[in-house]
């Protein structure tokens, strides 16, 4: 009979004496992920032009199809993070105790839950990296109109993603303390742009949007189907991570009312506040008129003409220096995932190396291309929590212990999950199959099916024993 590893003999539940209240862990963290500019600064784009990233390729962006849809798709996105993504990480974190690199065992093996979700969370934190670094340094470049042909916006990039890497890896318990006040920053410039713009509202035109977008080039407006299906897809796949890390923070909460009260506010909520507002600034921006271009999707765009040039700058240099917490946070979780998966590689060097390709992404502009950013994410992790769904069903809604080795059940429908969900970003898959709606939400659902079927089949390896699991409750 096989013998538990080191790392699943050593662990420990955390115990119900140390469990804290969703309100003062769940809800404040997620509401922060939720309330991130990145996030909100242009959901209404959709896919943005190549450097011009606050024009859609698309005219019209999200918002061709008038509000309505618009924010149907900001809400039944957040109904879908809260409950497809993050409850059942949350409840097998709650229930047994201990993080996602061990709940992740009974999916992916004892081998293979290192490298699934383990190293995959790690490196991704690379990719958000590269996404902070770039979208930080244009707020902090604009102000000074340092855009465009400057090698500053370059520069700051590089240096954002080096000073997080560094906290990340030396200094997080200093950034935590600084990271509980950070959200605020955030709804702050969103309540602004709110009281400066929804007054246009009823004035908003779809179609002048469509039509300046057409302007500008872009290609045509999507349909209303499609244009839903989008919204999920990027809302989702900006989640997916946060999501599987819910294991982490249900195991710090009391009971089930914790973690679904965390996810209803910290997920939903925030979703529904923090892109249902982003998309409405920039409606009634247009209504207005007070957009800086007839094109130009973005809502923070609109922030000089609502409290003048000067003050602008200042809330933008805020809106990033908010976003350095969670930032180093990312660095933080990764370090933390190559120390465990790679224990033998000094993390300084792991961790340098994926610094170096987050400021790749950044330097280059790739990690602007949000839309392609999210499907990857969603991709990696929507199989993920769909075969973390389907194995806590298919044990009875309960942790059922790790799995020998490598679990096949669990690979090969995370295998078929990402090639799904990540098929429209392969050039020679484009044509031949079908295109995807909602990447993500498909990986999710691919993932949940193929893992019943194959486990149904006899495709999973033996459960091990671990005298801990019961001990958490």
């Amino acid at each position: 009979m096989d013998s538990l590893p080191h790392y699943l003999e050593a662990v420990r539940p955390v115990p119900q004496s140390s469990r804290v209240p969703w309100y003062l862990s769940t809800a404040q963290t997620y509401a922060g992920i939720m309330l991130w500019f990145v996030f909100w600064q242009t959901i209404a784009v959709g896919p943005g032009m190549p450097n011009k990233d606050h024009f859609p390729v698309f005219a019209g962006g999200f918002l061709s199809h008038g509000i309505i849809l618009a924010l149907a798709g900001v809400v039944v996105a957040a109904l879908i993070c809260h409950f497809a993504f993050y409850l059942v990480p949350g409840t097998l974190g709650l229930k047994s105790g201990l993080p996602l690199y061990i709940v992740g065992t009974s999916t992916y093996g004892v081998q293979g839950g290192f490298l699934m979700p383990g190293f995959l969370m790690g490196l991704l934190q690379f990719g958000w990296l590269g996404v902070s670094a770039y979208k930080s340094s244009q707020l902090l470049c604009e102000p000074f109109k340092l855009g465009a042909g400057s090698y500053w916006p370059a520069a700051v990039a590089t240096v954002w993603a080096i000073a997080a890497a560094f906290v990340g890896l030396k200094g997080i318990r200093y950034v935590g303390r600084v990271a509980t006040f950070a959200p605020i920053v955030p709804l702050v410039a969103l309540v602004i742009l709110a009281s400066g713009t929804l007054g246009g509202l009823s004035k908003f035109d779809p179609q002048a949007l469509v039509q300046a977008g057409m302007e500008k080039h872009a290609q045509p407006a999507l349909s209303a189907a499609t244009v839903f299906c989008m919204i999920l897809g990027v809302i989702v796949g900006f989640f997916a991570t946060a999501g599987a890390a819910g294991a982490d923070f249900g195991m710090n909460n009391r009971h089930s009312k914790d973690v679904h009260l965390g996810g209803l506010v910290g997920i939903v909520l925030s979703t529904i506040i923090a892109g249902g507002l982003g998309m409405l600034v920039v409606a009634g921006g247009h209504g207005l008129g007070i957009a800086p271009d007839p094109a130009n999707l973005c809502s923070t765009d609109m922030l000089s003409h609502i409290i003048g040039v000067k003050p602008a700058g200042v809330l933008l240099w805020l809106l990033a220096l908010a976003a350095f917490p969670a930032t180093c946070f990312a660095t933080f979780i990764a370090a933390n995932s190559f120390k465990t998966t790679l224990p033998k590689i000094n993390p300084q060097v792991s961790v340098g190396l994926g610094t170096l390709a987050s400021i790749i992404l950044a330097v280059t502009g790739w990690a602007g291309n949000l839309t392609s950013v999210f499907t990857i994410i969603g991709a990696s992790f929507g199989p993920i929590c769909g075969a973390m769904a389907a194995d806590y069903l298919l044990a009875g809604c309960k942790w059922s212990g790790p799995r020998a080795g490598f679990n096949p059940a669990g690979w090969i429908s995370w295998a078929v999950g990402f090639a799904v969900g990540g098929a429209g970003l392969i050039p020679a898959l484009k044509g031949v199959i079908p295109e995807i709606p909602a990447p993500p939400v498909a990986a999710f659902v691919v993932g949940f099916v193929a893992y019943a079927l194959l486990a149904k089949a006899g495709a999973q390896t033996r459960t091990l024993k671990m005298p801990i699991i019961d001990q958490a409750g």
